[in-house]
């Protein structure tokens, strides 16, 4: 389960305008139409843009009246960033013990 909520996150931040729309909501909430004005896409394809963002859990929305406004959701981007933040830490753990052997085997070489 966790690995397919990943896969609709990465796959969703791997368009540039779902990108652009993501930071602009690290600044706060904001309504389609603010999402929409940076962008040069048809109102229709800003939310297809949205619906992906909100089933990928990133985004959440809701309607008062005519306004749709939209907030990031915050543990989405978590879950990703853990997931990164892990295979870091095995990667680094990997090359502190090469740098380990390579200091231990330095005089070996000679």
């Amino acid at each position: 389960m966790l690995n397919q909520q990943l896969d609709r996150v990465y796959a969703a931040l791997a368009d540039g305008s779902r990108r652009t729309m993501v930071d602009r909501l690290t600044r706060g909430p904001a309504t389609v139409k603010q999402l929409a004005e940076p962008l040069t896409m048809s109102l229709p394809a800003v939310l297809q843009h949205l619906r992906v963002l909100e089933e990928s859990g990133l985004v959440r929305s809701e309607k008062v009246g005519r306004v749709r406004t939209c907030r990031l959701e915050p543990a989405a981007l978590q879950q990703a960033e853990q997931w990164i933040a892990d295979r870091r830490a095995g990667w680094v753990h990997r090359l502190d013990r090469l740098e380990e052997f390579l200091n231990e085997n330095e005089g070996e070489s000679s």
